[in-house]
């Protein structure tokens, strides 16, 4: 995916080179795990504690997936 660009107008310089993550489903997780806290605190605090444990898994996923991406 390192194409050049076939036509650049006049003027303008082409975009540099950066390094994007990969994509990851650790961000919707996060939302879900919210979801589900924000449902636990209404209904059950057994559906507050699976929103917990999914956020808490997410973030550490997460975080340990950037950890690894830096290296």
């Amino acid at each position: 995916m390192n194409e050049e660009p076939t036509h650049i107008p006049p003027g303008w310089d082409p975009l540099p080179h950066q390094h994007l993550p990969k994509p990851t489903y650790f961000p919707s997780g996060l939302a879900m795990g919210t979801a589900f806290m924000f449902w636990g605190v209404i209904t059950s605090w057994v559906i507050f504690l699976v929103g917990v444990g999914l956020f808490v898994a997410a973030l550490a996923g997460w975080i340990v997936e950037i950890r690894h991406e830096r290296k």
